[in-house]
């Protein structure tokens, strides 16, 4: 399912989830603060969709899902791993898989990475640096999972 990052819906939700108060959004886009709430509650349901529809084409089994945060924990059957699936405002929506990979060798290195800061940096979770992707995965989606 499509999210439509540039929609004012989205950009409700983004503030929202950024710990913006209803009111305050209302206040900044000119609005009442019901048509935010209404807003709110449609984006809610297709970040819900998309998070289930893409839970399901990757056999994900769900564990729990915050809509709020855009955030869906889950197992993959198939690769018998923990995974997340999360919407980045940057990103889009994303998958991850819990493993040991050997990133130094991969060409997606600089990539992972990238996404991995820069959703820390939407949430707003402090990690500490590492150069492995698989280390800063496990601290990112480590403390997401205390905050959820």
């Amino acid at each position: 399912m499509f999210l439509p990052m540039d929609e004012k819906q989205f950009k409700f939700w983004k503030l929202r989830r950024d710990g913006l108060p209803n009111i305050n959004i209302a206040r900044s886009f000119n609005i009442s603060r019901q048509a935010v709430s209404r807003a709110l509650i449609g984006m809610n349901k297709r970040i819900e969709n998309t998070l289930l529809d893409m839970a399901q084409a990757n056999q994900i089994e769900m564990e729990s899902i915050n809509v709020e945060w855009g955030i869906l924990f889950g197992h993959s059957i198939p690769f018998d791993a923990n995974a997340i699936i999360f919407v980045s405002a940057k990103h889009g929506v994303q998958v991850w898989y819990e493993h040991e990979g050997d990133c130094g060798t991969c060409n997606r290195y600089a990539q992972c990475m990238e996404l991995l800061w820069d959703f820390a940096d939407e949430m707003d979770i402090r990690l500490e640096k590492s150069n492995d992707p698989t280390i800063l995965a496990e601290e990112l989606f480590a403390k997401l999972r205390e905050l959820i």
